[in-house]
């Protein structure tokens, strides 16, 4: 009932204004109107996956003038105090708006573990299960089910997905941004199109009632998601023809540029979360060279994307996460004439930029050598759980695999970075 939903003080107001509890159903939608606007935003997340562990200490942590700190000078940003690469400079301007974790501690130095780790929360191989990742996970608590485009895109590479969550929640992967989903229109007329799904439809509904199966029912799943998105109007959005020159080169002019842009165009619309891989982090040999050129094409896109998103009143409704699996060791190695740094995952960097957040800030502190984490260190489930929270999900929620167990969203232990929480 409406009344249910009215305080007192409202309910007294309404009935010195004449109006009795008959005549309330003529207000319902204004009423509802007025709380929609006032209520908390659906939120949004774009997670800039950064692959195969970029160094922090030629990033977001310089150590300059120590024996291992590399070549790359610190620069200023829009926040006193705090300074980044020399190789983010539009970001700098930024920072404003965001915040570094630099106390990352996950124990993770494989990149296939740390990847699942990362994505899921959960060990790979724990208990047996597969667990879903953060898009997925975003995809069932905050996507519309009605909504036409999926709630979960990975554009530039195949993420991890639902795991026991199911089909619905796997992602939609964009392997090329500029192309977006190829063959969106049917090869058809639309009267024969509709006819063509109508009698699939058919033959659908018959094998389920002969056969139960998990397998025809994900592939029931697919095919509807696939249908619905050919015929919706939300398609238009993975058209990147349709953004002008100079916004593209704004983006970079890159892939990875393109995926963002990409990004932005589909939160705009209504999808929920965007996985925007840039790879090549993995700089054993080469780093400063490779490590210089990676970042000059994160600067611009992740840039362009936090001002956009700003620009268009999106930014407080929308996470932006850069991170990877893992930093790289604070020694430089000796490999040949080109050395690099190896794995790392004792301590190491992740940037956090709007979805309300408390911006302009630093979180945790590693030692003069970028070895160690001496102020709060953050661990997976506490970078877990306060994503969760940042984006108003309850990551003490249960979920159940098909055969009933219940999964919490993030697993106990966790601790979420309070500094962070609006």
């Amino acid at each position: 009932m409406l009344a249910n939903t009215l305080s007192r003080r409202d309910l007294l107001k309404l009935s010195a204004a004449g109006v009795s509890a008959v005549s309330l159903s003529g207000w319902m939608n204004v009423l509802a109107a007025r709380a929609a606007q006032g209520g908390a935003k659906t939120k949004s997340c774009i997670l800039l996956w950064m692959d195969g562990g970029p160094s922090h200490k030629d990033t977001f942590d310089l150590k300059p003038g120590t024996k291992d700190g590399g070549e790359f000078q610190p620069i200023k940003t829009d926040v006193p105090g705090l300074e980044i690469s020399e190789h983010f400079p539009k970001l700098a301007g930024l920072m404003r708006h965001g915040a570094i974790v630099r106390g990352m501690s996950t124990g993770e130095g494989a990149h296939g573990r740390a990847k699942v780790y990362l994505h899921t929360g959960y060990k790979e191989g724990v208990g047996g299960l597969v667990y879903p990742s953060l898009g997925s996970i975003v995809s069932a608590e905050l996507g519309n089910p009605e909504f036409a485009l999926p709630n979960f895109v990975s554009v530039g590479n195949r993420s991890y997905g639902a795991g026991f969550l199911g089909t619905r929640h796997q992602p939609l992967v964009v392997s090329d941004p500029a192309r977006g989903v190829e063959n969106l229109k049917p090869a058809v007329g639309a009267s024969e199109f509709n006819d063509r799904v109508g009698l699939l439809e058919e033959m659908e509904a018959a094998f389920h009632r002969d056969y139960q199966a998990a397998a025809g029912a994900a592939h029931h799943t697919t095919y509807q998601r696939a249908v619905t998105l050919m015929r919706s109007k939300e398609g238009k959005a993975f058209d990147l023809a349709a953004e002008s020159a100079a916004t593209r080169v704004r983006y970079g002019g890159t892939k990875f540029g393109e995926g963002c842009l990409l990004a932005r165009r589909l939160v705009e619309t209504g999808v929920r979360f965007v996985e925007v891989t840039l790879g090549g982090w993995d700089t054993h040999q080469n780093n400063f060279n490779r490590v210089k050129q990676l970042s000059q094409q994160a600067d611009p896109a992740m840039s362009a994307l936090v001002a956009d998103l700003k620009e268009r009143g999106l930014l407080d409704s929308t996470l932006v996460i850069w991170m990877g699996e893992f930093g790289r060791t604070p020694k430089i190695n000796s490999r040949g004439a080109q050395p690099g740094r190896d794995h790392y995952p004792r301590a190491w960097s992740t940037v956090l930029i709007g979805g309300g957040i408390k911006g302009g800030q630093v979180v945790s502190k590693t030692d003069k050598e970028g070895a160690t984490v001496v102020e709060r260190p953050v661990s997976t489930l506490d970078f877990m759980a306060t994503l969760c929270k940042v984006l108003g999900i309850d990551y003490t929620k249960k979920n159940h695999t098909p055969i009933g167990r219940p999964i919490r969203i993030v697993d106990k232990g966790e601790e979420p970075i309070k500094e962070l929480l609006a």
